[in-house]
């Protein structure tokens, strides 16, 4: 998704945190780091439960823009050597057809890790902040629920970024189509909120786990680290495709579950290694 990019998406940086807010970050930080090693330790008795079959896409269901739900247009989302790959080898223009690859079941509370690479050249014809560009959406509004020619279900994103073998460029990163986040306290209205991992440049695969605490906590973590923490998900009530949404709950702008979605953005991707763990607390 579109992060405010300037050339080739070398991101803008926020501004600086004020001493307050840092210190609340680097609290909630440290929780949740304390929380997620002691959680870790127990991974050998824990239930993971795979997502992807390495087969078929069974499972899942495809939302391409411009394009009926279900319509996998040009084979984008396939398999390819056990391999869940984003390919637009059968495009003759993107023609910004952002697509979205929906899970069958929405969560509210758990883990969910993945492997990802970034492959090949972008379509000719993608955005450039979208090149070495994908993203898991969370929280997100159904397949079935969102219009024909929207670009991106309501939700709050993962962004994956890789690296153009020069310039820094976070992963993980936070992105809010039609939703904000709480960090410090703060209310953030910011479309894009950079993570504090590292760059990762070429086809080299990087691991990503997220902890999603329902209508609470949400924590980022590439290759083990933790590189980001925010709080309290909610759909942006200024946002035309969140209104009927926020109808269907009474106007209550808490965003406590939703589906799981990896995208297409341009970019030739490949996931593998997809699994859940199911959190106390999930409906």
């Amino acid at each position: 998704m579109n992060s405010n990019t300037t050339q080739f998406g070398a991101r803008q940086r926020v501004p600086a945190r004020s001493a307050a807010a840092a210190t609340a970050v680097k609290w909630l930080l440290s929780a949740g780091l304390a929380w997620f090693t002691a959680v870790a330790c127990a991974d050998d008795k824990a239930q993971w439960h795979s997502l992807f079959n390495g087969e078929n896409l069974q499972g899942w269901t495809v939302k391409i823009r411009h394009h009926a739900l279900g319509d996998n247009y040009a084979d984008t989302f396939r398999v390819e050597q056990g391999l869940l790959t984003v390919s637009y080898d059968g495009y003759r223009d993107f023609e910004s057809r952002y697509g979205h690859l929906f899970y069958q079941s929405p969560y509210s509370h758990y883990r969910l890790r993945l492997q990802y690479r970034f492959i090949g050249d972008q379509i000719h014809d993608g955005a450039g902040w979208a090149r070495r560009n994908n993203g898991i959406m969370i929280h997100s509004q159904s397949p079935q629920s969102m219009s024909l020619d929207q670009e991106f279900p309501v939700s709050i994103e993962v962004q994956l970024l890789g690296g153009d073998g020069k310039h820094e460029r976070t992963t993980a990163n936070m992105c809010s189509p039609g939703t904000h986040i709480v960090i410090a306290n703060k209310l953030q209205k910011r479309h894009c909120i950079e993570s504090d991992s590292p760059t990762f440049h070429g086809d080299q695969w990087v691991s990503v786990e997220l902890v999603v605490r329902g209508g609470d906590v949400v924590e980022h973590f590439i290759n083990g680290e933790q590189v980001m923490v925010y709080e309290k998900p909610q759909y942006d009530d200024g946002a035309k495709e969140a209104q009927p949404l926020l109808q269907l709950q009474g106007g209550q702008l808490s965003l406590r579950e939703g589906f799981i979605a990896l995208q297409s953005e341009s970019h030739p991707t490949q996931f593998r290694n997809i699994e859940i763990l199911l959190l106390p607390g999930n409906e």
